[in-house]
């Protein structure tokens, strides 16, 4: 019986070396450039954010005003740093989880390069004012097709690796994959037809805009975050998932509900009057999905301490996490119909909630799969632990700040725009002291980030530590016994997956 096992494994591992080998280039430049524009995203925010407290900053460059910075800021984190991480998870998972090779290398770096050619394109029409006006979707119009076409060429090989791939059980993370996967091109379409080829009503427009940012964020960004905790947490500690049960309902759950909110952002404006409130509930009730999944991943992790508190890939998903929890009660708190959602409907909260979500949440569990990710198609280890310890602590207490005192600044914001007594001019004294507090959290975290980004580069031209087998970076007693890159598979309902 040993003899076929050792065999067994002995094939397992040339062939996750061989998916591996094959994604190395594209998972690489996916994660540098989204580095690189996650850099530029937090280097714009700051700009925007000194604007918020000192209005005369840079004010006699046009391209640097703050109507034209501010989205600059927002579609850079989003397109350029967002939407590229995920594109490495999703490409690395879906061939792993597949078990088949990537065959399409070629393409999918074309098709990336045109990528970022749309985004640069998109931030400089932006910037010279340019821009569509519409949060979320303010590049202009001729780059939307650019980005849907190099889209379906980027993910095109991971509906192929999942149709071909052997029969057998389809894992968690793979629900949250192909569900992310199905779910962008048809908010994206939608979206961009009804408002640039069937131009409506402006209202009505600004509905479609309004549901498309809440689509984008709990129908897309949510769902690969997930998928990829779904596959930390039980590979890193090698302990199954704490709740099958919990998983199938968190992710049912996100797919009846997200899909719903969006339209509370039009509370109070001239569309049918149960629009808003629907938009507010259904918002609000991401909480259940939010907390199911959140519980799940955090109660897996937790079963194996000392891994969790090894393993830099374990800390920053189980920051994600934390990071899903307050935006689950954020979102309630935010959307209370007889207070709350008209009192911070027009200040610096709906900001802060965004950033908390693309950050706080979001990219604290990308920086995890890429901890995670790129040893493995670089076959070396990270130069220092130092560093990823730096970029950790840094990036959690930066957007602590960065989420909370715009959550918090927003509600006195909005308290300050209640007072009809006063000009409205006064309503800036109330949101200064959070903008520059915004500002200085911004520059902790730009700091890190260009550290990250250096890191990375340095990884990708193979610089790193030498080895065949990467493993954590601490040694560690309990938990996994083959590390990091221990590859059981646990198939089955119940229990972890791997590959």
């Amino acid at each position: 019986m040993s003899q076929p096992t050792s065999q067994s494994t002995e094939q397992d591992a040339i062939l996750r070396a061989g998916i591996d080998r094959s994604l190395r280039h594209p998972v690489m430049f996916f994660l540098t450039s989204g580095a690189a524009w996650l850099a530029v995203s937090i280097f714009l925010g700051i700009i925007a954010s000194v604007k918020v407290h000192s209005p005369g900053f840079l004010s006699s460059l046009s391209w640097l005003t703050y109507g034209r910075v501010f989205p600059a800021h927002v579609n850079a984190l989003v397109y350029g740093w967002g939407m590229q991480a995920a594109f490495a998870a999703i490409l690395w998972l879906m061939a792993r989880l597949s078990r088949k090779e990537c065959t399409m290398v070629g393409s999918i770096l074309t098709a990336g390069h045109v990528w970022n050619l749309g985004i640069a394109l998109g931030v400089i029409g932006i910037l010279s004012g340019n821009g569509t006006g519409m949060p979320w979707m303010e590049f202009p119009s001729f780059a939307w097709p650019l980005l849907l076409i190099s889209y379906f060429a980027i993910v095109a090989g991971s509906f192929i690796q999942f149709r071909i791939r052997p029969v057998g059980h389809v894992y968690v993370s793979q629900w949250y994959l192909l569900a992310a996967l199905l779910w962008f091109p048809w908010i994206y379409v939608t979206s961009n037809v009804l408002l640039h080829c069937l131009p409506g009503h402006p209202v009505m427009g600004a509905g479609i805009n309004a549901w498309f940012r809440s689509a984008l964020l709990f129908l897309f960004f949510t769902p690969v975050a997930l998928g990829v905790t779904y596959y930390l947490a039980p590979k890193v500690t090698g302990r199954p998932v704490f709740s099958y049960s919990l998983a199938k309902f968190g992710f049912w759950s996100l797919a009846v509900i997200a899909p719903w909110a969006g339209m509370q952002k039009l509370a109070g404006a001239p569309v049918p009057y149960f629009l808003p409130y629907i938009g507010a509930a259904a918002t609000a009730l991401i909480f259940i999905p939010a907390c199911a999944a959140a519980i799940n991943t955090l109660r897996t992790m937790a079963s194996a301490p000392e891994t969790m508190a090894a393993s830099p890939s374990l800390r920053f998903a189980a920051a994600g996490m934390a990071g899903l929890l307050v935006l689950a009660a954020a979102a309630v708190l935010l959307n209370l119909p007889g207070s709350t959602l008209r009192l911070t409907q027009f200040t610096l909260s709906g900001y802060g909630f965004d950033i908390l979500a693309l950050y706080g949440f979001f990219t604290l569990s990308m920086f995890g799969a890429t901890y995670f990710i790129v040893p493995r198609v670089t076959l070396r280890e990270w130069i220092s632990r130092r560093l990823i310890k730096v970029h950790f602590y840094l990036s959690v207490y930066g957007i602590i700040t960065v989420a909370l005192v715009a959550l918090f600044g927003g509600t006195q914001q909005g308290l300050g725009q209640e007072n009809w007594q006063q000009p409205w001019l006064g309503v800036l004294d109330y949101a200064r002291p959070y903008a520059v507090a915004t500002t200085f959290a911004w520059c902790l975290i730009l700091f890190s980030n260009i550290f990250f980004f250096i890191h990375l580069l340095l990884m990708w031209m193979r610089l790193g530590r030498r080895s065949s087998h990467p493993t954590l970076l601490v040694s560690h007693h309990g938990g996994n016994p083959h590390g990091e890159d221990g590859d059981i598979d646990n198939a089955g309902p119940g229990h972890a997956h791997a590959h």
